[in-house]
């Protein structure tokens, strides 16, 4: 029996940078979690991660990721994109520097 759809959303990591990044409901890639489009239909999460994977000259690895609505937007659900969405693992670099 397949498993329920949960939302999701895209995220891959910026082609030049490395960056963890986010689609945007506007089609943009966005750094910040909070403003990612989650996405809560199937088919047209099927249908965003195809146009996204398109993007080659932009960025590279898109999969869709589970999330939950939160009060500022979407949330993790999973340790991994938790882990992710703060950046390197070293304190000094990206998103944990400051």
């Amino acid at each position: 029996m397949p498993r329920k759809f949960t939302p999701k959303v895209i995220t891959g990591n910026a082609l030049l940078e490395g960056d963890v990044v986010y689609l945007a409901a506007d089609d943009s890639w966005t750094r910040e979690l909070s403003q990612a489009e989650l996405i809560t239909d199937e088919a047209d999460a099927q249908v965003r991660l195809i146009d996204a994977q398109a993007r080659v000259g932009e960025v590279t690895g898109v999969y869709l990721a589970d999330m939950a609505e939160g009060e500022t937007g979407p949330e993790p659900t999973h340790f991994r994109e938790d882990f992710r969405r703060t950046g390197p693992s070293n304190y000094f670099l990206g998103k944990q520097a400051s």
